[in-house]
């Protein structure tokens, strides 16, 4: 199957562009093939982009509001379909790719709430007859750079508060899982979203990110993705004084003290860990542990990983799925051989899985490493795959320097019985999301998204907060006095 643009609200081939395989990580097979944009048609996107927010940004935002009741409903009708063809592209397994359609729905339905609030602020003015308030007009154009571990739910926490708010959006998605962008152009179409409200627009990184970054007709960027490339997209766009939002790595940890409910942590640390492949920016990939429950929780770590069914997504008893490519699959591997190299020691796992079973796919074994130093590049760098340190620590105060010794700030977990270490925990990590007695993966879509430090520059996908990027704060004063009266020296 070949896959088209869409772009002013209808599918667009460009006979001169070239197409990339796309393939299955479960089997390698070839399921699509992609083009990769010209300029020239990322040009045509933009300047459809700039006709239709005109339009857009003058229907009230209530009427915005109702085209995404209409896409969470065509959402929740389509659920099982789009959930079969993320898996197929992207390889996490197939209750996994449901719940992520869901974010969408959920997203859908929270920010159409928002269309009836956006909310600004009226205030008391300092002078007589005279009123004071603040609106939320939307940025403009806004360039969506997404990428391929949440193909969906990503894009469509950025989209939908962009949508409501009156923009029109340019949506790069990765190549590696174009599809299911390709089936949200096609339900954009079928609920009615007027014409060039949302471009999407397939091509390399390299030539379309970056002229997305720097066309000055592109009011606002949202990125997502590494943190290398989040300082270029940060460092171009800064040069031509455009809002950036990065949402980037993470090295997210648990917490296990010596009084925490140790089976009910290892349901969290395996699922936080192994979800995905690892391939989450909020993955566990350190478990900071107790030394007094630190033999006891291993154990029961590798009893419980050994019991994971690895293979393709699409069947429904396994509980792990390939990662994206080989690439990453190499990747991976590097980092295992390198922490042994460095000191620690294999549990279980270290392996890419091979044989019948794992035919040609992209397969890695879940592992445990212990003996793990805090400053080690395993304890220290986003590996992005499913592989875990364990590290031992005396007390709460040396579990959470251990924490926050990262150059990330994402996620983090505790387990606990002692709410006074509960509350001491959630002040002194150091990460944007804080989660008690679970992993370190679950966010819900009414709060904000995003981290600290390393993990991104300030901004919040998801929840209310995600509109502040979206809008501009326009103050207003209304002076209903009949004569001058001047701030600061009249009043």
């Amino acid at each position: 199957m070949k896959l088209a643009h869409y772009i002013d609200g209808a599918f667009y081939i460009n006979e001169e562009e070239k197409y990339l395989d796309v393939l299955n990580p479960a089997t390698s097979d070839t399921i699509a093939e992609v083009p990769m944009a010209t300029l020239h048609t990322l040009d045509f996107a933009i300047r459809t982009a700039e006709q239709a927010q005109k339009v857009w940004g003058q229907v009230p935002a209530p009427k915005r509001a109702d085209y995404l009741l209409d896409i969470g409903y065509k959402l929740k009708e389509k659920k099982e379909q789009l959930a079969r063809i993320l898996t197929e592209e992207m390889g996490k397994v197939i209750e996994e790719a449901r719940g992520e359609i869901q974010e969408g729905i959920d997203m859908a339905f929270y920010m159409a709430g928002e269309g009836r609030r956006l909310l600004g602020e009226t205030t008391p003015s300092e002078l007589t007859d005279k009123f004071a308030m603040s609106v939320r007009t939307p940025v403009g154009v806004v360039g969506l750079i997404t990428p391929w571990n949440f193909p969906i739910g990503v894009p469509l926490l950025k989209a939908f508060p962009a949508i409501v708010s009156g923009n029109a959006v340019i949506w790069k998605p990765a190549s590696e899982t174009p599809m299911i962008a390709y089936e949200m152009a096609k339900i954009f179409d079928e609920v009615g979203l007027p014409k060039g409200v949302v471009n999407i627009v397939f091509g390399s990184g390299g030539d379309i990110g970056t002229e997305l970054v720097q066309n000055p007709h592109i009011n606002v960027i949202s990125f997502t993705g590494s943190t290398s490339t989040g300082r270029k997209v940060a460092e171009l766009g800064g040069y031509h004084l455009k809002k950036v939002s990065l949402e980037l790595g993470g090295k997210n940890a648990v917490i296990v003290m010596d009084d925490a409910d140790l089976d009910l942590a290892v349901e969290g640390i395996v699922w936080s860990a192994f979800g995905t492949a690892g391939q989450r920016c909020t993955a566990c990939s350190r478990v900071i542990v107790h030394e007094a429950v630190a033999e006891q929780l291993e154990q029961k770590l590798i009893t419980e990983i050994e019991k994971l069914t690895i293979g393709n997504g699409l069947d429904e008893a396994n509980k792990v799925g390939p990662v994206i490519n080989m690439e990453a699959l190499y990747k991976i591997h590097s980092y295992v051989e390198l922490a042994q190299l460095d000191g620690a020691k294999l549990l279980t796992g270290g392996h890419i899985l091979e044989g019948d079973d794992f035919d040609l796919g992209c397969y890695y074994a879940p592992t445990l490493f212990n003996q793990v130093r805090p400053d080690s590049r395993l304890a220290q760098e986003e590996i992005f795959g499913p592989v875990i340190g364990l590290i031992q620590v005396a007390n709460l105060e040396e579990a959470v320097a251990v924490n926050n010794s990262v150059t990330y700030g994402l996620s983090s977990s505790i387990y606990t019985q002692d709410v006074n270490t509960v509350f001491r925990a959630q002040r002194d990590l150091d990460t944007g999301i804080v989660y008690v007695n679970a992993g370190t993966t679950g966010a819900e879509v009414h709060l904000p998204f995003g981290g600290t430090k390393g993990t991104g520059n300030g901004h919040r996908d998801s929840g209310a907060s995600a509109l502040e990027l979206y809008t501009e704060l326009k103050s207003v004063y209304i002076d209903f006095s009949g004569r001058l009266q001047r701030a600061q020296i009249d009043c």
